[in-house]
Protein backbone atom coordinates (compact mmCIF):
# COMPACT_ATOMS: atom_id res chain seq x y z
CA UNK A 1 0.00 0.00 0.00
CA UNK A 2 0.97 3.74 -0.55
CA UNK A 3 2.28 5.78 1.68
CA UNK A 4 0.34 8.40 0.53
CA UNK A 5 -2.84 6.01 1.52
CA UNK A 6 -4.25 6.81 4.89
CA UNK A 7 -5.06 3.65 6.96
CA UNK A 8 -7.47 4.63 9.72
CA UNK A 9 -9.23 1.31 10.12
CA UNK A 10 -9.08 0.12 14.22
CA UNK A 11 -6.34 -2.29 13.08
CA UNK A 12 -3.95 -3.76 11.90
CA UNK A 13 -2.39 0.87 12.30
CA UNK A 14 0.24 2.24 10.59
CA UNK A 15 3.80 1.62 10.92
CA UNK A 16 6.22 4.35 12.20
CA UNK A 17 9.43 3.85 9.86
CA UNK A 18 11.41 2.81 12.90
CA UNK A 19 9.55 -0.06 12.57
CA UNK A 20 9.09 -1.13 9.01
CA UNK A 21 12.68 -0.48 9.04
CA UNK A 22 13.22 -3.33 12.08
CA UNK A 23 11.20 -5.79 10.97
CA UNK A 24 13.24 -5.77 7.69
CA UNK A 25 16.02 -6.90 9.53
CA UNK A 26 17.72 -10.16 8.70
CA UNK A 27 16.69 -13.38 10.56
CA UNK A 28 18.48 -14.60 13.57
CA UNK A 29 18.36 -17.41 15.65
CA UNK A 30 15.60 -18.25 17.45
CA UNK A 31 17.60 -20.23 19.80
CA UNK A 32 20.37 -18.37 19.83
CA UNK A 33 21.61 -15.75 22.20
CA UNK A 34 20.20 -11.98 20.22
CA UNK A 35 16.94 -13.26 19.96
CA UNK A 36 16.67 -14.55 23.75
CA UNK A 37 17.67 -10.65 24.70
CA UNK A 38 15.25 -9.47 22.93
CA UNK A 39 12.70 -11.71 24.00
CA UNK A 40 13.41 -10.66 28.28
CA UNK A 41 13.66 -7.33 27.40
CA UNK A 42 10.51 -6.70 25.43
CA UNK A 43 8.55 -9.15 27.88
CA UNK A 44 10.05 -6.72 30.58
CA UNK A 45 8.46 -3.68 28.83
CA UNK A 46 5.21 -5.49 28.10
CA UNK A 47 4.85 -6.11 32.07
CA UNK A 48 5.13 -2.48 32.51
CA UNK A 49 3.24 -1.37 29.97
CA UNK A 50 0.59 -4.22 31.33
CA UNK A 51 0.86 -2.49 35.14
CA UNK A 52 1.41 -6.05 36.03
CA UNK A 53 3.73 -8.43 38.09
CA UNK A 54 2.25 -11.18 36.63
CA UNK A 55 3.95 -13.70 34.01
CA UNK A 56 3.35 -12.54 30.57
CA UNK A 57 3.97 -14.68 27.21
CA UNK A 58 4.31 -13.32 23.70
CA UNK A 59 2.27 -16.27 21.02
CA UNK A 60 2.41 -15.75 17.83
CA UNK A 61 -1.22 -15.37 16.62
CA UNK A 62 -3.19 -12.82 16.45
CA UNK A 63 -5.29 -11.64 19.34
CA UNK A 64 -8.14 -14.06 18.44
CA UNK A 65 -5.49 -16.72 19.19
CA UNK A 66 -4.68 -14.84 21.94
CA UNK A 67 -8.66 -15.39 23.33
CA UNK A 68 -8.34 -18.93 22.13
CA UNK A 69 -5.33 -19.46 25.01
CA UNK A 70 -7.07 -17.66 27.28
CA UNK A 71 -9.50 -20.25 27.36
CA UNK A 72 -8.14 -23.96 27.24
CA UNK A 73 -5.93 -22.88 29.28
CA UNK A 74 -7.74 -22.11 32.52
CA UNK A 75 -11.19 -23.82 31.78
CA UNK A 76 -12.47 -27.30 31.32
CA UNK A 77 -15.96 -28.51 29.26
CA UNK A 78 -18.94 -28.16 31.35
CA UNK A 79 -17.22 -25.27 33.27
CA UNK A 80 -20.33 -22.12 33.56
CA UNK A 81 -18.76 -18.99 32.07
CA UNK A 82 -20.51 -15.75 31.81
CA UNK A 83 -19.78 -14.05 28.36
CA UNK A 84 -20.44 -10.43 28.36
CA UNK A 85 -20.83 -8.79 25.24
CA UNK A 86 -21.67 -5.36 23.95
CA UNK A 87 -20.82 -6.16 20.45
CA UNK A 88 -19.04 -8.23 17.42
CA UNK A 89 -15.99 -9.23 19.33
CA UNK A 90 -17.29 -9.84 22.82
CA UNK A 91 -20.12 -12.41 20.72
CA UNK A 92 -16.60 -14.06 19.58
CA UNK A 93 -14.66 -14.19 22.78
CA UNK A 94 -17.97 -16.37 24.49
CA UNK A 95 -18.47 -18.36 21.13
CA UNK A 96 -14.97 -19.88 21.77
CA UNK A 97 -15.64 -20.77 25.44
CA UNK A 98 -18.90 -22.62 23.95
CA UNK A 99 -17.03 -23.71 21.22
CA UNK A 100 -14.46 -25.98 23.73
CA UNK A 101 -17.43 -27.08 25.78
CA UNK A 102 -17.75 -24.29 28.40
CA UNK A 103 -21.53 -23.66 29.66
CA UNK A 104 -21.70 -20.30 28.72
CA UNK A 105 -24.30 -17.51 29.80
CA UNK A 106 -25.01 -14.94 28.03
CA UNK A 107 -24.95 -10.72 29.41
CA UNK A 108 -25.75 -8.56 26.22
CA UNK A 109 -25.84 -5.24 25.95
CA UNK A 110 -27.64 -3.08 22.71
CA UNK A 111 -24.87 -2.99 20.76
CA UNK A 112 -23.53 0.78 21.36
CA UNK A 113 -24.33 0.11 25.32
CA UNK A 114 -21.39 -0.19 27.70
CA UNK A 115 -21.85 -3.03 30.53
CA UNK A 116 -23.71 -2.56 33.65
CA UNK A 117 -21.39 -3.90 36.49
CA UNK A 118 -25.09 -4.29 38.63
CA UNK A 119 -26.17 -6.38 36.43
CA UNK A 120 -23.10 -8.30 36.02
CA UNK A 121 -22.51 -8.67 39.89
CA UNK A 122 -26.50 -9.76 39.78
CA UNK A 123 -26.02 -12.73 37.32
CA UNK A 124 -22.90 -14.04 39.20
CA UNK A 125 -24.68 -13.87 42.40
CA UNK A 126 -27.80 -15.69 41.03
CA UNK A 127 -25.42 -18.29 39.61
CA UNK A 128 -23.64 -18.75 42.59
CA UNK A 129 -26.88 -18.93 44.89
CA UNK A 130 -27.67 -21.51 42.00
CA UNK A 131 -24.85 -23.58 43.42
CA UNK A 132 -22.94 -23.16 40.14
CA UNK A 133 -20.56 -20.36 40.26
CA UNK A 134 -18.97 -18.90 37.53
CA UNK A 135 -15.39 -20.53 36.98
CA UNK A 136 -14.95 -16.93 34.54
CA UNK A 137 -15.89 -14.20 33.34
CA UNK A 138 -15.11 -12.76 30.01
CA UNK A 139 -15.19 -9.22 29.52
CA UNK A 140 -14.25 -6.81 26.49
CA UNK A 141 -12.50 -3.52 27.52
CA UNK A 142 -13.06 -1.57 24.05
CA UNK A 143 -15.06 -3.31 21.67
CA UNK A 144 -14.05 -2.06 18.30
CA UNK A 145 -16.95 -2.90 16.17
CA UNK A 146 -19.38 -0.07 18.10
CA UNK A 147 -16.28 2.14 19.46
CA UNK A 148 -17.51 1.67 23.02
CA UNK A 149 -15.16 1.03 25.81
CA UNK A 150 -16.29 -0.57 28.85
CA UNK A 151 -16.16 0.64 32.53
CA UNK A 152 -13.20 -2.33 33.29
CA UNK A 153 -12.62 -1.21 36.29
CA UNK A 154 -15.79 -1.24 37.70
CA UNK A 155 -17.12 -4.45 36.09
CA UNK A 156 -14.06 -5.86 37.66
CA UNK A 157 -14.27 -5.32 41.04
CA UNK A 158 -18.51 -5.90 40.83
CA UNK A 159 -17.39 -9.33 40.00
CA UNK A 160 -14.55 -9.84 42.35
CA UNK A 161 -16.96 -8.55 44.93
CA UNK A 162 -20.17 -11.21 43.94
CA UNK A 163 -17.91 -14.16 43.39
CA UNK A 164 -14.75 -13.72 44.60
CA UNK A 165 -13.32 -17.32 42.91
CA UNK A 166 -14.01 -16.40 39.26
CA UNK A 167 -11.80 -15.71 37.29
CA UNK A 168 -11.65 -12.41 35.52
CA UNK A 169 -10.27 -12.90 31.51
CA UNK A 170 -10.47 -9.53 29.24
CA UNK A 171 -9.95 -9.18 25.59
CA UNK A 172 -7.96 -5.89 26.35
CA UNK A 173 -6.33 -5.99 22.25
CA UNK A 174 -7.67 -2.81 21.06
CA UNK A 175 -7.56 -0.61 24.11
CA UNK A 176 -4.37 -1.64 26.18
CA UNK A 177 -1.39 0.31 25.55
CA UNK A 178 -3.53 3.58 24.30
CA UNK A 179 -5.72 4.65 27.38
CA UNK A 180 -5.48 3.42 31.01
CA UNK A 181 -5.58 -0.37 31.69
CA UNK A 182 -3.86 -1.47 35.65
CA UNK A 183 -3.81 -5.40 34.91
CA UNK A 184 -2.95 -5.36 39.17
CA UNK A 185 -4.44 -2.90 40.20
CA UNK A 186 -7.93 -4.29 38.77
CA UNK A 187 -7.26 -7.56 39.79
CA UNK A 188 -7.42 -9.24 36.39
CA UNK A 189 -6.42 -12.83 36.14
CA UNK A 190 -5.92 -12.83 32.16
CA UNK A 191 -5.48 -10.38 29.81
CA UNK A 192 -4.61 -10.53 26.37
CA UNK A 193 -3.46 -8.06 23.63
CA UNK A 194 -2.31 -7.98 20.10
CA UNK A 195 0.73 -6.69 17.74
CA UNK A 196 -1.18 -4.79 15.30
CA UNK A 197 -3.19 -2.57 17.64
CA UNK A 198 -1.73 -0.12 19.79
CA UNK A 199 1.88 -1.26 19.94
CA UNK A 200 2.16 -0.08 16.19
CA UNK A 201 3.93 -3.11 14.91
CA UNK A 202 2.08 -6.05 12.34
CA UNK A 203 0.34 -8.47 13.03
CA UNK A 204 1.34 -11.41 13.91
CA UNK A 205 1.86 -11.62 17.91
CA UNK A 206 -0.63 -11.88 20.95
CA UNK A 207 0.90 -10.77 24.36
CA UNK A 208 -1.04 -12.75 27.84
CA UNK A 209 -0.64 -12.25 31.22
CA UNK A 210 -1.67 -14.92 33.72
CA UNK A 211 -1.98 -14.01 37.64
CA UNK A 212 -1.32 -16.65 40.54
CA UNK A 213 -5.30 -17.16 40.74
CA UNK A 214 -5.08 -18.13 36.80
CA UNK A 215 -2.32 -20.60 37.46
CA UNK A 216 -4.24 -22.54 39.76
CA UNK A 217 -7.09 -22.86 37.70
CA UNK A 218 -5.20 -23.78 34.74
CA UNK A 219 -3.93 -26.87 36.67
CA UNK A 220 -7.46 -28.37 36.68
CA UNK A 221 -8.37 -27.07 33.41
CA UNK A 222 -8.85 -29.99 30.75
CA UNK A 223 -9.55 -28.46 27.38
CA UNK A 224 -7.03 -29.79 24.93
CA UNK A 225 -4.32 -27.25 24.41
CA UNK A 226 -0.93 -27.97 22.40
CA UNK A 227 0.27 -24.92 20.54
CA UNK A 228 -1.21 -22.64 22.96
CA UNK A 229 -0.13 -24.56 26.19
CA UNK A 230 0.83 -21.69 28.38
CA UNK A 231 2.59 -24.39 30.63
CA UNK A 232 5.10 -24.60 27.64
CA UNK A 233 5.23 -20.90 27.46
CA UNK A 234 6.64 -20.69 30.80
CA UNK A 235 9.07 -23.39 30.87
CA UNK A 236 10.46 -21.90 27.38
CA UNK A 237 10.05 -18.47 28.48
CA UNK A 238 12.38 -19.78 31.76
CA UNK A 239 15.33 -20.31 29.54
CA UNK A 240 14.60 -17.52 27.33
CA UNK A 241 13.12 -19.07 24.23
CA UNK A 242 9.60 -20.05 23.02
CA UNK A 243 8.32 -23.24 22.82
CA UNK A 244 7.20 -23.11 18.87
CA UNK A 245 9.21 -20.62 16.11
CA UNK A 246 8.18 -17.47 16.24
CA UNK A 247 7.46 -14.34 14.16
CA UNK A 248 10.84 -13.43 14.86
CA UNK A 249 10.51 -10.05 12.91
CA UNK A 250 7.40 -9.11 14.92
CA UNK A 251 9.21 -9.32 18.13
CA UNK A 252 12.65 -7.51 16.56
CA UNK A 253 9.61 -5.01 15.45
CA UNK A 254 7.86 -4.62 18.50
CA UNK A 255 11.30 -3.96 20.60
CA UNK A 256 11.66 -1.13 18.42
CA UNK A 257 7.89 0.34 18.82
CA UNK A 258 8.14 -0.53 22.86
CA UNK A 259 11.34 1.89 22.88
CA UNK A 260 9.06 4.48 21.15
CA UNK A 261 6.51 4.32 23.55
CA UNK A 262 8.34 4.17 26.56
CA UNK A 263 10.29 7.23 25.57
CA UNK A 264 7.31 9.28 25.27
CA UNK A 265 5.51 7.70 27.86
CA UNK A 266 2.13 5.92 28.49
CA UNK A 267 0.90 9.46 30.59
CA UNK A 268 1.47 11.16 27.26
CA UNK A 269 0.19 8.54 24.95
CA UNK A 270 -3.27 8.29 26.52
CA UNK A 271 -3.20 12.37 26.45
CA UNK A 272 -2.85 11.99 22.80
CA UNK A 273 -5.40 9.22 22.40
CA UNK A 274 -7.68 11.32 24.32
CA UNK A 275 -7.26 14.39 21.86
CA UNK A 276 -7.59 12.13 19.07
CA UNK A 277 -10.74 10.70 19.97
CA UNK A 278 -12.64 13.96 20.79
CA UNK A 279 -11.44 15.23 17.80
CA UNK A 280 -12.63 12.29 15.67
CA UNK A 281 -16.30 12.37 17.50
CA UNK A 282 -16.94 16.00 17.14
CA UNK A 283 -15.74 16.47 13.58
CA UNK A 284 -17.96 13.11 12.60
CA UNK A 285 -20.74 14.56 14.46
CA UNK A 286 -20.53 18.00 13.20
CA UNK A 287 -21.03 16.52 9.80
CA UNK A 288 -24.03 14.39 10.12
CA UNK A 289 -21.90 10.89 10.74
CA UNK A 290 -23.49 10.53 15.29
CA UNK A 291 -21.19 8.65 17.30
CA UNK A 292 -22.98 5.46 18.32
CA UNK A 293 -21.39 5.72 21.69
CA UNK A 294 -22.85 7.17 24.55
CA UNK A 295 -20.55 10.09 25.64
CA UNK A 296 -19.25 8.55 28.91
CA UNK A 297 -18.53 4.64 27.27
CA UNK A 298 -16.93 6.39 23.57
CA UNK A 299 -13.64 4.46 23.01
CA UNK A 300 -10.55 7.02 22.38
CA UNK A 301 -9.03 4.19 19.68
CA UNK A 302 -12.14 3.94 16.94
CA UNK A 303 -15.07 6.18 16.83
CA UNK A 304 -17.90 4.39 14.76
CA UNK A 305 -20.38 6.55 13.83
CA UNK A 306 -24.10 6.46 12.05
CA UNK A 307 -24.00 7.22 8.59
CA UNK A 308 -26.30 10.23 7.42
CA UNK A 309 -29.88 9.55 6.50
CA UNK A 310 -29.74 8.96 2.73
CA UNK A 311 -26.49 7.77 2.52
CA UNK A 312 -24.92 4.74 0.84
CA UNK A 313 -22.23 3.23 1.94
CA UNK A 314 -20.63 1.80 -1.01
CA UNK A 315 -20.57 5.09 -2.53
CA UNK A 316 -19.75 6.77 0.46
CA UNK A 317 -16.76 4.36 0.85
CA UNK A 318 -15.24 4.82 -2.65
CA UNK A 319 -15.41 7.99 -2.33
CA UNK A 320 -13.33 7.74 0.58
CA UNK A 321 -10.99 5.62 -0.58
CA UNK A 322 -10.30 7.57 -3.95
CA UNK A 323 -8.98 10.14 -1.87
CA UNK A 324 -6.63 8.11 -0.26
CA UNK A 325 -8.39 7.31 3.54
CA UNK A 326 -9.47 3.78 4.29
CA UNK A 327 -11.67 3.55 6.99
CA UNK A 328 -14.19 0.02 8.27
CA UNK A 329 -17.78 -0.09 7.58
CA UNK A 330 -19.77 -1.52 10.27
CA UNK A 331 -19.79 -5.68 11.02
CA UNK A 332 -22.82 -7.97 11.62
CA UNK A 333 -26.09 -6.20 12.23
CA UNK A 334 -24.45 -2.72 11.96
CA UNK A 335 -22.88 -3.24 8.25
CA UNK A 336 -24.16 -1.11 6.08
CA UNK A 337 -25.04 1.86 8.66
CA UNK A 338 -21.72 2.98 10.31
CA UNK A 339 -18.21 3.94 9.56
CA UNK A 340 -15.42 3.21 11.92
CA UNK A 341 -12.61 5.72 12.18
CA UNK A 342 -9.58 3.86 13.80
CA UNK A 343 -7.17 6.30 15.97
CA UNK A 344 -4.71 4.32 17.74
CA UNK A 345 -1.48 3.74 17.68
CA UNK A 346 1.34 5.96 15.22
CA UNK A 347 -1.46 8.77 14.94
CA UNK A 348 -1.78 12.25 15.87
CA UNK A 349 -4.40 15.00 15.81
CA UNK A 350 -3.22 16.08 12.37
CA UNK A 351 -3.80 12.67 11.20
CA UNK A 352 -7.49 12.87 12.60
CA UNK A 353 -7.94 16.56 11.30
CA UNK A 354 -6.93 14.80 7.70
CA UNK A 355 -9.13 12.07 8.20
CA UNK A 356 -11.97 14.25 9.04
CA UNK A 357 -11.36 16.95 5.92
CA UNK A 358 -11.34 14.23 3.67
CA UNK A 359 -14.26 12.47 4.96
CA UNK A 360 -16.38 15.88 4.32
CA UNK A 361 -15.09 16.09 0.87
CA UNK A 362 -16.05 12.17 0.45
CA UNK A 363 -19.49 13.08 1.83
CA UNK A 364 -19.73 16.14 -0.42
CA UNK A 365 -18.91 13.71 -3.11
CA UNK A 366 -21.60 11.22 -2.41
CA UNK A 367 -23.90 13.48 -2.49
CA UNK A 368 -24.67 14.03 1.56
CA UNK A 369 -25.74 18.05 2.76
CA UNK A 370 -22.20 18.50 4.77
CA UNK A 371 -21.65 22.28 5.98
CA UNK A 372 -18.34 22.92 4.41
CA UNK A 373 -15.48 23.30 7.45
CA UNK A 374 -17.44 22.10 10.17
CA UNK A 375 -16.10 18.84 10.52
CA UNK A 376 -12.49 19.62 11.07
CA UNK A 377 -13.27 23.18 13.13
CA UNK A 378 -15.21 21.07 15.52
CA UNK A 379 -12.70 18.64 15.99
CA UNK A 380 -10.35 21.16 16.43
CA UNK A 381 -12.48 22.83 19.05
CA UNK A 382 -12.94 19.47 20.82
CA UNK A 383 -9.10 18.88 20.87
CA UNK A 384 -8.39 22.19 22.71
CA UNK A 385 -11.24 21.25 25.40
CA UNK A 386 -9.32 18.00 25.98
CA UNK A 387 -6.48 19.59 26.16
CA UNK A 388 -7.61 22.30 28.70
CA UNK A 389 -10.07 19.42 30.65
CA UNK A 390 -8.13 18.49 34.03
CA UNK A 391 -6.25 14.90 34.41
Amino acid sequence: MSDQIQLRIPGPTPLPPAVREASARQMINHRGPEFRAILARVTERLQRAFATSNDLFILTASGTGGLEAAIVNHLSPGDDVVAVSIGSFGDRFGDIAQRYGAAVRRYNTEWGRAAQPREVSAMLRAMAEEGRPARAVLLTHNETSTGVVNPLRDLATAAREASPDTLIIVDGISGLGAVPFETDAWDLDVVVTGSQKSWMVPPGLTMISVSSRAWTAARRASMPRYYFDLDAAKRYLEKGETPWTPAISVVVALDVALDMLEAEGYPRIFERHAECGAAARAGLAAMGFEPVAEPEHASDTVTAAWLPEGADWPTLNRELKSRGLVVAGGQGKMSGRILRLGHLGDVTLEDVLSAIDIIEQGAVAAGLNVEAGAGPRAARAARQEAVAAPA
